[in-house]
């Protein structure tokens, strides 16, 4: 394996949730149709009868239109996406946490499959997969070439079937074989601990169907184990986003009632909205409030919102609440940047569109397009400084997003990007041992999540010197007087 190849796989293990998963707006379609152009789809038309026509071996006529329209989608931006049946099949269970597979978070390590942990009670908890197992084949298959979502894909499947894996474990230095059966999997999105006495540490790792339940539920854990907790840890770092009722319902767990959480803006009348600190804007129909079983104390605990390049759309909109209106101290680095809303519009034979709809600001009024939420406190990766930070791409770094405000030039990131490159390709050259991942979310080897734990203590914290000299260069002049 190349350096290069290495930096790219030790940059998908450091990131491993990514930041590209965009937040869902469920809506009915529109009745209305406008009209068409009828020269440029008389166009559309002539191009299809010569493919089909000339072409040099057969083509399937519905998959020439099914990728005109994904094309013609795919044209507007990074997010908007158009989803053939198979596609929204998987969408509506990636958002609805469910799938049918053996039930690992996952990551990638020196080309295998690494168990991040195993979801509690799934199959591959009860056959007793450990954090760290590295996965090498799936069925005959070698692990060793396959991209993560090929893995995803083979080791996915019905119900009620067999998977046989080979797993080596490190700490045991041996390989043995694990035959499971699949089965459905609600993904837990919500982990909490207490990372230091009288601090709860509660992680969002996405915003699913059962996020605010899951939360709701951990929360209550913490205060059984301290009721007097002196602080709280709100995690949203590698968090990609997802429902923005899930999103509207974690920030009114904390703000006072009725407080606005995020405004949208666009084309539509039903994309100017207000969403508030309100059941009315996050519990679900039929459903009372989702909220009202947390403790009092949660409104005014002492609050951290951890944060990091890979904290995109629905995740960024909490940070950015709590940030404007007072309730937490940010920390970490400088978000994604994803501030606009998509829409799912089902559309005929099981296929869906998913379509940019509007932009969301803040309380202030702040658009965060392409430039995301800056921490109040900045944090390096680890103790030794950033390791993967620069290498990141964010919402500026895709082609065809939305312009933002206070844009960075794309020269600027990307000149740093290759300098971090370069920088981590010198080190593996002169090392013999691999660069060590980053450790675990929620371990204590979690060099941020025990600076915010020492903010909220009152002890001293380790701020990013890297970070705030940038800053500082980046800062306008002062005016003259």
């Amino acid at each position: 394996m190349g350096r290069k190849m290495k930096v790219a796989g030790l940059l998908a293990l450091g990131a491993v949730a990514g930041a590209l998963t965009t937040m869902q707006l469920q809506a009915v379609a529109r009745n209305a149709m406008a009209p068409l152009p009828l020269e440029e789809v008389q166009q559309l038309a002539a191009v299809f009868d010569r493919v089909k026509a000339e072409y040099v071996e057969p083509v399937d006529e519905k998959k020439l239109i099914s990728d005109a329209i994904a094309g013609m989608v795919a044209g507007l931006d990074p997010h908007s996406q158009y989803f053939d049946k198979k596609s929204f099949k998987e969408f509506r269970e990636s958002t609805g946490g469910r799938f049918i597979g053996i039930g690992i978070e996952m990551g990638m390590e020196e080309g295998l499959v690494k168990v991040v942990s195993p979801i509690e009670g799934s199959p591959a908890f009860r056959v007793g997969l450990k954090p760290g197992d590295l996965i090498t084949r799936i069925d005959d298959t070698p692990v060793k070439g396959l991209t993560v979502d090929q893995a995803v894909k083979r080791m996915r499947g019905e119900p009620n079937t067999k998977v046989n894996l080979t797993i080596y474990r490190k700490a045991e230095n041996r390989t043995f074989p694990v035959t499971i059966v699949r089965e459905e999997i609600r993904m837990q999105s919500v982990r909490a601990g207490m990372p230091a006495p009288g601090i709860g540490w509660v992680r969002v790792s996405q915003f699913q169907d059962r996020t605010v339940e899951d939360f709701v539920r951990k929360v209550e854990d913490l205060y059984k184990q301290d009721p007097n907790l002196k602080g709280l840890v709100l995690d949203l770092r590698n968090d990609p986003g997802g429902l923005l009722d899930g999103a509207v319902a974690i920030s009114a767990a904390f703000l006072p009632a009725d407080t606005v959480v995020v405004t949208t803006n666009g084309q539509i009348a039903e994309s100017k909205a207000t969403f508030r600190a309100n059941p009315d804007y996050y519990a679900r129909r039929g459903g009372g409030d989702p909220l009202k079983r947390l403790p009092a104390a949660l409104k005014t605990v002492p609050l951290v919102v951890l944060v990091n390049e890979g904290s995109a759309s629905a995740s960024e909109i909490v940070a950015g609440a709590l940030q404007d209106h007072k309730r937490a101290t940010i920390m970490g680095a400088q978000t994604f940047g994803k501030g606009s809303v998509q829409t799912v519009r089902p559309l005929p034979a099981d296929t869906a569109l998913k379509i940019t709809t509007a932009r969301y600001y803040t309380p202030s009024g702040r658009s965060i397009q392409a430039k995301g939420i800056v921490p109040d406190v900045w944090l390096d990766e680890t103790a030794e400084g950033n390791v993967y930070a620069a290498l990141r791409m964010r919402e500026a770094d895709l082609d065809k997003h939305l312009t933002g405000t206070d844009e960075k030039k794309d020269a600027e990131r990307e000149k740093a990007r290759e300098e971090a490159r370069k920088k981590l390709e010198e080190q593996l050259a002169k090392s013999k041992e691999p660069i060590k991942p980053l450790p675990e979310f929620g371990t204590a080897e979690d060099f941020p999540l025990q600076q915010a734990a020492n903010q909220l203590r009152g002890l001293p914290v380790m701020a990013s010197k890297t970070a705030a000299s940038e800053q500082r260069a980046e800062a306008p002049a002062a005016p003259s007087k």
